[in-house]
């Protein structure tokens, strides 16, 4: 069994910080258990883009008002508590945060927490040996 608080993670080597968001990693590929699970914040009144062109993505926004763009279609959605969307087809997408949003994000494969977003918002996909 693990178990985490999420102010302890504060500060640490699983507290990834940007500009326009924030993201306290609680489960990492070195747990071994297949995914990894974020606590992500992204800021009131900034705009966020993402593609994830080696991971699959869930988000769920427990907290905040905002709108989701799918950057390939140009379809927007909006976000709002209970709003989950699922990016299965590696889908390029664009954040914008009009109050500030809290996200549940999973990622399959996951992520060792030493990804840095290159000049297009993908994470490299890296293996890691599961510390357990």
């Amino acid at each position: 069994m693990f178990v985490t608080q999420l102010n302890d993670l504060n500060d640490t080597d699983r507290d990834i910080k940007s500009e326009t968001w924030r993201s306290r990693r609680m489960v990492l590929a070195g747990e071994g258990v297949g995914f990894s699970f974020h606590d992500t914040v992204i800021y009131a009144g900034t705009t966020s883009t993402f593609h994830y062109a080696n991971h699959v993505e869930a988000v769920y926004c427990v907290q905040g008002e905002g709108t989701l763009t799918d950057e390939v279609t140009g379809q927007v959605h909006e976000l709002r508590d209970g709003t989950m969307y699922l990016l299965d087809g590696h889908e390029k997408h664009t954040v914008r945060a009009t109050t500030e949003l809290r996200m549940a994000c999973v990622f399959n494969p996951p992520v060792t927490g030493r990804e840095v977003h290159d000049e297009n918002g993908v994470y490299p996909l890296i293996e890691a040996t599961p510390a357990r």
